[in-house]
């Protein structure tokens, strides 16, 4: 199918979804993939606490699961939501890119706008960064006090997590590596990073506990 300008993707089926992926239209890409795949591993946390409330078994844990789903559903509909900005903030750097530049005023003016659509341009995958990192932190309590039957779906939430957190990652370099101002590209930078350093080693620790209690 063809891509239209502010289609709502997250209304595509799962199959239109990958076709206008694949194809030639700049967005959705790796920003709004990532989001996606960050929405789905929420979803699977979320997943063992609906397998977890209302059984006997769990009864002690039932309201810290319960809480944990109304966290999990606000952070799947903010990544689902995100999905779409990331399109949103790619469509003026593309249409930055193609503006003239035959003249000094028209290279002053295409330095200046594709400049601020840059930052833009990052701004959208590091907050999906910072909610695919509270998302980590909740799968990893679904995985400590969910079912027990379900906790391999736990551990697939948490690589689903990380998976999205480092390719929002790449779409934070990409653009910091054009701008201008080395200041503020080393500021994304820095938070990309540091949300990389403790949020990647997370998941690895969440999806080991998991293999752990499974083999």
């Amino acid at each position: 199918m063809e891509h239209q300008t502010n289609s709502c993707f997250t209304n595509y089926s799962c199959k239109d979804f990958i076709t206008v992926l694949s194809g030639k239209a700049p967005v959705p890409g790796g920003g709004g993939a990532s989001a996606l795949a960050g929405a789905i591993g929420i979803a699977l946390g979320n997943m063992v606490g609906s397998l977890t409330v209302g059984k006997k078994t769990y009864a002690a844990v039932e309201k810290d699961i319960i809480q944990c789903k109304k966290k999990a559903d606000d952070i799947t509909a903010r990544l689902l939501d995100l999905v779409e900005k990331d399109a949103e903030a790619f469509e003026p750097l593309s249409a930055a890119y193609g503006m003239p530049k035959s003249t000094p005023e028209e290279i002053e003016k295409k330095a200046e706008v594709i400049e601020a659509a840059l930052v833009g341009a990052c701004e959208v995958p590091l907050e999906i960064m910072r909610t695919c990192a509270e998302a980590i932190d909740l799968i990893e309590t679904f995985a400590e006090k969910g079912s027990k039957i379900a906790i391999s779906d736990a551990g697939v939430g948490a690589t689903l997590l990380k998976s999205a957190l480092q390719g929002a990652s790449l779409n934070i370099y990409i653009n910091t590596k054009s701008m201008a101002d080395k200041e503020a590209a080393a500021s994304y930078n820095k938070e990309a990073d540091e949300l990389r350093e403790k949020y990647e080693q997370k998941a690895d620790e969440i999806f080991n506990r998991v293999c752990s209690k499974i083999r």
